[in-house]
Formats: structure tokens, sequence, C-alpha cells
């Protein structure tokens, strides 16, 4: 009587027939390469606000921003509020700054980095990917 283990040992012992595919990249299209890098960059950017909103409830809720504005008050004689100074308004359009900035220089290094690769394949020729089907 054979077991599931005898079993699995015969079927690794077996030749697969699997045919392999070689092929070569020698070529990415601008476009799409512009296109994929600001997909890229606009989940980087949603990523971002949602971070920078939870960071600040999580400081609001543990008192770290209290705790950090009575510091402030005492070293700068009461001249400046930090809570004045950095509300959820304020945070939020820092996060909206930050996220269109790095939208715009992933999008563009996307680019760049297509350009390069494209005229890298004309020294290099090209990155070679390999395909085994089972």
């Amino acid at each position: 009587m054979s077991t599931v283990a005898d079993k699995l040992a015969k079927k690794s012992t077996r030749k697969t027939g699997g045919k392999q595919v070689r092929l070569r990249l020698v070529y990415v299209d601008f476009w799409s390469a512009v296109k994929l890098s600001f997909l890229g960059a606009v989940a980087l950017a949603v990523v971002t606000m949602v971070s920078f909103f939870l960071i600040f409830l999580v400081l609001q809720a543990t008192n770290v921003m209290s705790q950090m504005n009575e510091f402030v008050l005492r070293f700068t004689d009461e001249q400046v509020n930090l809570t004045s100074l950095v509300g959820l308004p304020q945070v939020m359009a820092f996060a909206a700054v930050v996220s269109i900035l790095n939208l715009i220089v992933f999008t563009v290094l996307g680019a760049v980095l297509a350009g390069i690769y494209n005229l890298a394949v004309k020294v290099t020729g090209g990155l070679l990917v390999g395909f085994m089907s089972n």
C-alpha cells in the first residue's frame, strides 16, 4: 500500500517536460512608463496623506502635542504657541504639498529611467527573461 509520501516522491523523481521560453526586453515604451510611474506616485500620495493624518491624530491622542506646546512656551517665554502653528489644517496642507512634489518627482523619474534603459539597451542588448511551463 502506498502512502502520500511515496506518491510525492515518485512525482518529484519524474522529469517534467516543460517548455522553456527566453525573451529579451529590448524596449520600454516611454508613455507606458510615465503612466505607470504616475499611478505609483498617486498611490504614494494617498499613503502620505493618510499617514500624516493618522500620525497627527496619534500625537494629539497621546498628548505629545500639548507637552511639546508647553516646552516651546517655556523655551520662548510664551511668545510662540505651537498649537496655533501646528493644527490639522496646517498638517494636511503640508502633506498635500509633499504629496504633489512626490507626484511630480516620481513621474519624471519614471520617464527618465525609461529613457536611460532604452539607451542602455543599445549597448547591453537588453534584459533576458526566462519562462518555463510545467
